[in-house]
């Protein structure tokens, strides 16, 4: 696929029914992630498609890169913090409960780590592997309150299943840490 069929695939969704439009950015990954191998590449085109196509605050993934530690990884928008540990944050309890996270008002989840003070709302998503091992997790973050309900927890959870289906190279990420939040 060339690189100006690609820009033409990033749909606006912001106005298109939830469910439709979870559908819609599937068949786009599909179609766009064809082929692709490598895990740092399909999260990169995943952030892109889906920040632009609704419009998020913050779209990106954040890896798994030690026993207990989240290091930003792919992403759109503002600087995200570079590490979380497991069980800090939204990020950090997705990863350590290794299971979707929504939050309706970030200021009222405890322990929240705020990187961008215009968010509101946030969903947190596990990235499982093949084999049912967590790799990384997807960061969605909202200026709008209460932005993400149980639609969006379903319809991002069918899309992430992407990453276990794919036949992806496995990613070296044995690099120091880089001052890691407590």
């Amino acid at each position: 696929m060339y690189a100006g069929a690609v820009a033409e695939q990033t749909q606006d969704l912001r106005a298109a029914d939830r469910d439709d439009a979870y559908c819609t950015l599937a068949s786009t990954v599909e179609s766009v992630l064809a082929g692709v191998r490598d895990r740092y590449t399909a999260m990169a085109t995943f952030a892109a498609l889906l920040h632009h196509g609704f419009g998020h605050l913050w779209t990106g993934f954040y890896v798994v890169a030690g026993p207990a530690l989240l290091r930003v990884g792919p992403y759109q928008g503002t600087l995200g913090c570079l590490e979380i540990a497991f069980g800090r944050g939204v990020c950090g309890t997705a990863a350590e409960r290794r299971q979707t996270v929504v939050v309706g008002d970030v200021h009222a989840f405890p322990g929240h780590i705020s990187c961008d003070s215009r968010a509101r709302s946030e969903i947190v998503v596990p990235i499982l592997d093949r084999r049912g091992g967590l790799v990384a997790v997807l960061d969605i973050d909202s200026a709008e309150p209460a932005r993400f309900d149980a639609r969006d927890a379903a319809g991002l959870e069918r899309l992430v299943g992407w990453f276990a289906r794919a036949d992806l190279l496995p990613v070296n990420v044995e690099s120091p840490a880089v001052n890691p939040l407590p």
